[in-house]
């Protein structure tokens, strides 16, 4: 056997092995998916169960048909898209304008050692402060609205953004930072070249983060102020004593925060491809 074929049975192998390799890794895929599904189906139906057989109480705990029922009896009437229209657009606008102003900010105290150093406690003192208490202090400035609920989110995303980023941009590997600079290439380079890719995957999980944060800063805020948004329906579901109200409520959350948290992960495989 000559060096040529030698190196075609070689390649054959690899591509075989690799092929075996994404299959194996699509079973898994499969197989994660199915428990997964199982699970939530299994706690429905105990819950569901444990409702209609009175294991708890109704009044408070409810059940999945009657949460169902509501969502869909209030979607019929129309009364629902407002409320979710709301959140979702409230939502929407504090997760990206958290990422993108979090990550200029990054940006910015990477670029100016000084500014880091100036900076630098303050960050710590804000990021130990309870964001929440801020909303009152938003909607004063504010009005009791849109604003104050979307800076009431940005309070929570931008330096969790910040940080994590900025941190990222210390960690990365200084014998690629000399290579572009041995070339003659400027800080500008640098930062395009080595910084921004190799800071990729801590972007990505600051977006998954801020997924969830950007969920309880609306909500919170929509719990001190609004008299619209699925925040609102919480609360009166909790003064009327209609807890069917608070779970599809809850139920709407989750479904709207997974959809957006599944956005993320397909940014992530478009960005990883790219790299």
């Amino acid at each position: 056997m000559n060096g040529t074929e030698k190196t075609q049975v070689s390649g054959n192998w690899v591509r075989e092995e690799f092929a075996r390799y994404r299959r194996q890794g699509k079973r898994t895929t499969r197989w994660v998916r199915t428990v997964q599904l199982l699970i939530l189906l299994a706690l429905i139906g105990f819950w569901e169960l444990a409702g209609r057989m009175r294991w708890i109480d109704v009044l408070i705990f409810s059940y999945p048909s009657k949460v169902f029922h509501q969502i869909g009896k209030d979607a019929w009437s129309g009364e629902l898209w407002p409320h979710i229209g709301m959140t979702v657009s409230e939502t929407v606008i504090g997760f990206l304008l958290g990422t993108l102003v979090g990550t200029l900010l990054a940006v910015l105290i990477w670029w100016s050692p000084f500014l880091s150093r100036v900076l630098d406690p303050y960050m710590v003192v804000f990021n130990s402060m309870p964001k929440v208490a801020l909303g009152p202090i938003f909607i004063v400035m504010f009005g009791g609205g849109f604003t104050a609920i979307v800076m009431t989110t940005l309070s929570i995303t931008v330096i969790t953004t910040t940080l994590v980023v900025y941190t990222s941009f210390k960690e990365t590997d200084a014998n690629y930072i000399k290579v572009v600079r041995t070339f003659g290439g400027s800080k500008r380079d640098v930062f395009v070249k080595v910084m921004l890719p190799a800071s990729f995957p801590a972007i990505v999980s600051t977006l998954k983060v801020n997924v969830g944060l950007s969920w309880v800063g609306v909500i919170v805020g929509e719990f001190l102020v609004a008299k619209i948004g699925l925040g609102y329906l919480i609360i009166y579901g909790f003064q009327v004593f209609n807890f069917t109200l608070v779970f599809a409520s809850l139920v709407i959350i989750a479904v709207v925060a997974t959809l957006m948290y599944q956005l993320v992960v397909y940014l992530e495989s478009i960005l990883v491809k790219r790299r």
